[in-house]
């Protein structure tokens, strides 16, 4: 599908889109949606509002500042609400699917070449590589939401108690909770609130992002500022309480139906419970989740092990899609290790669809229940204080992943053998041609397998 939009008269408005012309969009975009949310929201615009012009600046950005409060993948719940907005539930859905569908597809099949071929000797070259290249993403994560957020020394406080917390051991929900309460604290004791900004696709050296310049000829696009809601925008409290029974409904259904067939205790029981409780905290982003996603699934369910989901998140970078998507890798493993269903792939792929339905289905309950709100009031609510409090507790977490991925790297033996100098290296090399030179996360994977394969050859 080409990314060339169609030409206008500039006297002219665009043309209505039909939801055919917006099916294969949203698919184009679930298969080419690499690098991460900030370059996912920056194709978004690139192609919504700038060269198609089927929304405007305004809505797009009143779009993306609600889904910046929401937990879970921004971009992907950018995706529904344009897709919502522009031809309701249906579009909604078929917006926020078509975002994940190919996601899921390609690490499902990366899952089964993982469990095949990942201890021969050619996977283990790929997975060296790999390995140091993960470790800078996260700390470039690190790196680029603190640019953005510790502007006040009591956003360092909490960003550092929050690594404390991690290193003591404490739950990742307390210390979000935490973090928000301290956000709400400061807020009424008069303390100043950082505008919240939309994320940007250009390089973490330079000014923190900020929000895309108005487009002159925003008038122009098919739902325009001055556009008629729609009627199925358009908030009424049983249209919100219709939506809220639906989601919890197959919320319910579908994690009742599992605890009825396999008991509470099975694993893909274990699974659905869990990973709707990480979607609800996944604040900041997927790297702000994954400490939480690892300690449960490599100590609490022994689901894999952290060297495994090191190498999952590397299956994950490399994949279209949100970044999140690494857990259809940990729900894959799971079911394998398990032979869940009598069966070691079968019971993989069951795994990995059972992790993404429930944690995605909270994504289109906010969007679907909340949008019609959203879209009536045209006002954001007054949460930058506990967000910023939960942003800051965030950097604090993914500095300790950063650690906990570093160690995997650095020190494959354990304590007691010396350490992988030629990891510690790359690792090196890897975080300074992301924040220097700002490399893309496609070209750094690359560069890096090349050099693990190179390496491994040598010695």
């Amino acid at each position: 599908m080409s990314t060339e939009g169609p030409q206008h008269d500039p006297t002219d408005a665009t043309a209505p889109v039909s939801f055919r012309q917006a099916l294969k969009f949203w698919f184009w975009l679930g298969c080419v949606s690499f690098g991460g949310p900030a370059a996912q929201i920056a194709l978004m615009h690139e192609e919504l509002v700038v060269r198609r012009r089927w929304i405007s600046e305004k809505r797009y950005l009143h779009a993306l500042h609600y889904c910046m409060l929401l937990p879970g993948p921004e971009a992907q719940q950018l995706a529904t609400y344009t897709g919502w907005l522009m031809h309701g539930t249906r579009g909604g859905i078929a917006a926020g699917a078509l975002f994940v569908l190919p996601s899921l597809v390609l690490l499902v099949l990366l899952s089964w070449a993982y469990t095949a071929w990942g201890s021969h000797p050619w996977g283990q070259a790929l997975l060296w590589g790999l390995k140091p290249a993960v470790t800078a993403l996260v700390l470039h994560a690190a790196y680029r939401l603190g640019l953005r957020t510790l502007k006040e020394r009591w956003l360092w406080a909490v960003a550092t108690l929050s690594l404390l917390g991690m290193l003591w051991g404490l739950p990742f929900p307390w210390i979000i909770l935490t973090a928000a309460a301290v956000g709400f604290y400061m807020t009424r004791s008069g303390e100043p609130m950082l505008p919240m900004t939309a994320p940007s696709s250009a390089p973490v050296a330079q000014a923190p992002p900020t929000a895309p310049q108005p487009d002159p000829d925003s008038r122009l696009a098919w739902l325009n500022d001055d556009t008629p809601p729609p009627t199925h925008t358009r908030y009424s409290p049983q249209r919100l309480l219709r939506a809220l029974g639906w989601g919890l409904g197959l919320w319910a259904l579908s994690l009742g139906l599992l605890a009825l067939l396999l008991g509470l205790g099975h694993t893909l029981t274990q699974m659905g419970g869990f990973f709707t409780q990480a979607a609800l905290l996944t604040f900041g982003g997927a790297y702000a989740v994954l400490p939480y996603v690892t300690q449960a699934a490599v100590d609490q369910y022994g689901w894999l092990s952290a060297a495994q989901m090191m190498d999952g998140l590397a299956l994950g970078e490399s994949t279209p899609g949100p970044l999140i998507m690494v857990v259809a890798f940990v729900g894959f493993l799971g079911g394998h290790s398990q032979a869940l269903l009598g069966h070691p792939v079968l019971g993989g792929v069951v795994a990995a669809c059972v992790v993404t339905w429930f944690t995605f289905l909270p994504s289109f309950v906010f969007i679907l229940a909340g949008g019609p709100l959203v879209e009536s009031t045209r006002q954001m609510p007054s949460l930058a204080g506990p967000l910023q409090g939960i942003m800051a507790a965030v950097i604090g977490v993914i500095v300790h992943l950063a650690g906990v991925f570093a160690r995997q790297t650095w020190l494959p033996g354990g304590w007691h053998m010396l350490p992988d100098l030629a990891a510690v290296a790359l690792t090196v090399l890897a975080t300074w041609l992301l924040i220097k030179q700002a490399l893309g996360t496609v070209q750094l994977l690359s560069l890096c397998t090349a050099i693990g394969l190179g390496w491994q050859l040598l010695v």
